[in-house]
């Protein structure tokens, strides 16, 4: 297996503290997200089944950012604790929702320039591709540490000599 793909995260931090940043910023968003999803009065839409309810969006929605926060906890657990096992779910979802963010960006900003909203569908283009971005260095910067940690494990197992 090659190495990984990051040494740092930003240049001087280590890669162990990139991705418990990565794991608090997570928990961080979702909570906001929670709270503004029950307080503001905003409609929510998905894209697939646009049939629903605002209210079982809603719901639904709610059940995601809960288990982005257990999932997030799972990874500053296992970054902690140097368990890649405990990161592996945070890794293997994390990509998907770098594609469903950059999805999402795009069909959002292309709705703005339907309906003739120009500069909201250029500023959400802009700003969207730029948290994909960020999204995407951070996930790395974490799977980074994840392939480390990997590599300590299955080393380990085998580097040991045999004592009588």
């Amino acid at each position: 297996m090659a190495g990984p793909i990051l040494k740092t995260c930003c240049l001087c931090q280590s890669l162990r503290t990139g991705s418990i940043i990565s794991g608090v910023c997570g928990i961080l968003l979702a909570i906001a997200s929670l709270i503004v999803m029950f307080v503001a009065r905003v409609e929510f839409k998905t894209i697939v089944i646009d049939w629903l309810p605002s209210s079982v969006v809603k719901i639904i929605l709610a059940i995601n950012l809960c288990m982005t926060i257990l999932i997030c906890l799972l990874m500053i657990v296992g970054v902690l604790k140097r368990n890649h096992y405990l990161m592996l779910p945070w890794v293997v979802l994390g990509i998907v929702l770098a594609v469903g963010l950059l999805v999402s960006v795009i069909y959002t900003s292309v709705v703005f320039f339907i309906d003739g909203l120009v500069l909201a569908g250029v500023l959400w283009l802009i700003f969207g591709l730029l948290s994909v971005v960020v999204y995407v260095y951070m996930w790395l910067v974490t799977f980074s540490f994840f392939q480390i940690l990997k590599e300590d494990n299955d080393r380990g197992r085998y580097s040991q000599p045999y004592r009588r």
